[in-house]
């Protein structure tokens, strides 16, 4: 019988390859950084078999399925080995550039305008949940904000992180709260409120 091709056993110690063949630990920062944002593309994913379900909600479909993809781009450039920079420091000699350009975040930002104008307004602090689709959009706003974290934790190791993919992933956050919120109210279900302790 042929071997499959899904496993190599070459990470059975706990190391595995970037792009560009240098091994590194599985629990490396920068492994840690581009393994949550798959985990954060796969629950865009889920969520996004949701929402192609709602009515109402068609545009965010599409755009969850983009999302898709340039989460993909930004994992892909942080499982490439980056040149050293202190953050907040211009992008060294060499240093790529992620496939995040500054029309996908302003797509982003265009669909948070478009969704916050159309539910009524935050007057409190709302806890996650409501519908399904909306819960999990909470669930993929928190691994998005964790993903954010990890990229962060990636840079503070002296590794260059061009600045695209934190504000990507910060308005990405800042979308999939809205989108929660639009997907309760286009179910007819009223935001949670906190009321305090």
């Amino acid at each position: 019988m042929k071997k499959s091709m899904i496993y190599t056993r070459t990470g059975d110690r706990g190391t595995t390859s970037l792009v560009g063949g240098e091994r590194v630990a599985k629990n490396s920062p920068r492994v840690s950084a581009y393994g949550t944002v798959d985990e954060l593309n796969a629950y865009i994913g889920l969520l996004q078999s949701y929402v192609k379900n709602v009515n109402g909600a068609e545009v965010d479909s599409a755009l969850l399925l983009k999302v898709n993809g340039v989460m993909f781009c930004i994992g892909a450039y942080l499982a490439t080995p980056s040149p050293s920079a202190a953050p907040d420091e211009p992008a060294p000699e060499g240093a790529r550039s992620p496939k995040v350009s500054d029309e996908d975040i302003e797509e982003l930002e265009a669909a948070i305008d478009r969704l916050d104008a159309s539910v009524p307004p935050q007057r409190t602090f709302i806890l996650p949940g409501g519908s399904v689709a909306a819960s999990h959009a909470h669930v993929a706003r928190t691994v998005c904000r964790r993903a954010e974290r990890r990229v962060l934790d990636l840079a503070d190791t002296g590794s260059y992180v061009h600045p695209a993919v934190t504000r990507y992933l910060n308005r990405l956050s800042d979308y999939l709260f809205i989108l929660a919120r639009s997907l309760n109210h286009l179910a007819g279900i009223q935001d949670i409120p906190w009321e305090g302790l």
